[in-house]
């Protein structure tokens, strides 16, 4: 597969870009030190389609391509990764009502949510269940014309923060076909939040549990039929794990553009730090596995767009592949840095601890090996 972007894709692409050098590099530092949750920025890059990208312009969204996308997230994470990402859950978000939800609900919350007015968070891991996300415990029970729901979600991004979150629960038997998604809106009685947890990245994002006490959530809030709610969490999920591939490699080659400056200008032994070979060769490899993985995720994209049958499976290598290689070339960014890469004046250890958790969530790299491995192996 071959991929020469259309005059369309590079203008996205580089309003993307613009955006991301003007309104967020300059401040992702202050959001990471100070744990500042952007709204303004959000909002204006809402304000360019970014919120709703691959909705229906029926609803509100832009109706842009998975690749168009991918795209738009790797020119974001070059500006803040962290940020990046938050965009990337929300539109998961937004898409899973567009293609799931009743025509009431794609009217009441999607324009919204395409301008950011309104926030989304993704609930679906809790403490007991992580990668065996099937086997979660929070359940809902129907109760004249409500669900009531009890239980807690772990690791939510916007916690507390969010407006609206859609919380994957069991409404009927065990596995994942008892599983149901519910939109259950922020200021509904028995819906709390837990502390902000202190994270080694993803600061400009709040992390919270969301606690269910007794929460009634109204059955229109049901998001499709009962027990497909597992079926809605991992499609949205082939998005999100190809956006959060595109988020590493942004924010590694922020890091290669930064160390490659940075060696051109340092002098040790007499000479640039680039005039020695083994510099050369570790640039060469980064720049090379940096366009591998960026190919590998573009054409994941393509198949998740066409719904091919081993979309799922794309998704998932890509997912693994980009993470993993967006760690490492960062961590040689660092080291090209020396001793500076290890300080918060240089933005590189910034870079690195964001892009680190993109390796566990959306799937773990290990589960996404068994997602690789079962479609192989299938029958």
């Amino acid at each position: 597969m071959a991929f020469f972007l259309t005059d369309e894709q590079r203008a996205i692409r580089d309003m993307a870009k613009k955006f991301s050098v003007d309104e967020m590099l300059p401040h992702a530092a202050e959001w990471d030190e100070k744990k500042i949750f952007p709204r303004d920025v959000l909002r204006k890059a809402a304000g360019l389609g970014f919120a709703a990208i691959y909705v229906s312009p029926d609803h509100g969204g832009v109706g842009l391509s998975r690749l168009d996308a991918a795209l738009i997230m790797e020119q974001l994470a070059y500006g803040c990764p962290s940020t990046a990402a938050f965009i990337s859950i929300h539109n998961m978000c937004a898409w899973m009502i567009d293609a799931f939800g009743s025509q009431q609900q794609r009217k009441k919350y999607l324009p919204k949510l395409a301008t950011m007015e309104l926030i989304a968070s993704y609930c679906l891991t809790e403490s007991s269940s992580g990668s065996d996300a099937a086997a979660l415990t929070t359940r809902a029970k129907k109760d004249n014309g409500n669900y009531l729901m009890n239980g807690s979600k772990a690791f939510v991004s916007g916690g507390g923060e969010s407006d609206i979150y859609l919380v994957m629960c069991r409404t009927g038997g065990d596995g994942p076909k008892g599983i149901s998604c519910m939109i259950v809106e922020k200021g509904m009685k028995g819906l709390s939040f837990g502390a902000r947890e202190r994270k080694m990245g993803w600061n400009s994002q709040p992390t919270t549990a969301v606690n269910f006490d007794d929460c009634r959530v109204p059955v229109e809030n049901r998001l499709g039929d009962e027990g497909i709610g597992f079926k809605i969490a991992m499609q949205g999920l082939d998005g999100g794990r190809l956006n959060i591939g595109a988020c590493s490699l942004g924010g590694a080659q922020f890091a290669f553009d930064t160390a490659l400056a940075y060696v051109k200008e340092r002098k040790q032994f007499g000479k640039r730090i680039a005039d020695f070979q083994v510099t050369r060769f570790k640039l060469a490899d980064m720049a090379t596995e940096l366009e591998a993985a960026r190919l590998l995720l573009y054409a994941a994209a393509v198949k998740v767009e066409e719904g091919a049958h081993d979309a799922t499976m794309a998704a998932a290598m890509a997912k693994r592949f980009a993470t993993d290689i967006g760690f490492r070339v960062t961590n040689e960014a660092l080291q090209l840095h020396g001793g500076y890469g290890y300080f918060k004046d240089y933005p590189i250890e910034r870079i690195l601890r964001d892009l680190r958790v993109h390796q566990i969530l959306e799937g773990t790299n290990e589960i996404m090996r068994v997602v690789i491995s079962k479609h192989l192996l299938k029958d």
